[in-house]
């Protein structure tokens, strides 16, 4: 099941997947995303510790590949997963089992890694990561947006759809954005409707909260005349 994005922006420091499928609540069990450190999205007949475990070798220093071998080469049942890791820095790897359902496979590009199973063809992956790099430029959650549709456009996941997410994270280890359509007839539509309403307050709510370099803002008189600016600057 599934076909998923990692990718990240060198400029804006910002890392994050996203994912699709005809299978209820995908992202819940796929996408794992720590902000400073990378990402990664675990996949086909899942294996929920995959990503956590990619994710925590990462943070001991190992490389995207070592952490993707070792994850997968302690997993007995690894000829039916799928799994893909991305570090800070943009590098990435990539694992499809034999035992994957067709079409399976994976394809990459620079801070870009896309991979899924019983999609409808190989252009379902592809066109995704085309379409992340074209939209270079634009906010980086709509870039992942953009090559979701991409894929959906290309074909999808070749049993239709259910399900999709979206995770984004920057400085911190919890995300700037995390959104979950988890039945729905046209789950990336309403995944987008969703980034609208995020984006209309959430997104400047966000950078008040705790970090850890700081203690965030508490005086709820200060955030909502923040808010309140910053959403007359940016309707």
């Amino acid at each position: 099941m599934t076909w998923s994005i990692l990718a990240r922006d060198p400029i804006t420091g910002e890392i994050g997947a996203a994912v699709a499928s005809r299978f209820l609540a995908c992202a819940a069990l796929v996408i794992r995303v720590e902000g400073g450190l990378g990402a990664a999205c675990t996949q086909a007949l899942v294996n929920p510790f995959l990503a956590p475990d990619a994710l925590d070798r990462l943070r001991a220093g190992q490389s995207p590949e070592e952490a993707l071998t070792a994850v997968i080469a302690a997993d007995p049942g690894r000829a039916a997963r799928q799994l893909h890791v991305m570090a800070l820095d943009g590098r990435s790897a990539r694992h499809t089992g034999d035992d994957c359902v067709g079409w399976c496979g994976s394809v990459a590009g620079v801070d870009v890694s896309v991979a899924g199973n019983m999609l409808a063809g190989p252009a379902v992956v592809e066109a995704t990561r085309d379409a992340f790099l074209a939209a270079a430029g634009q906010p980086f959650p709509l870039r992942l947006l953009a090559a979701m549709d991409a894929g959906e456009a290309a074909g999808g996941d070749k049993r239709g759809r259910q399900a999709a997410g979206i995770v984004v994270a920057s400085r911190d280890p919890y995300p700037d954005l995390d959104l979950r359509v988890d039945d729905h007839p046209d789950p990336l539509a309403e995944l987008r409707r969703l980034y609208g309403v995020w984006r209309g307050y959430t997104r400047h709510f966000r950078r008040f909260l705790p970090g850890r370099d700081h203690p965030g803002v508490f005086d709820r008189a200060v955030i909502q005349e923040a808010v309140a600016r910053a959403q007359a600057e940016d309707p």
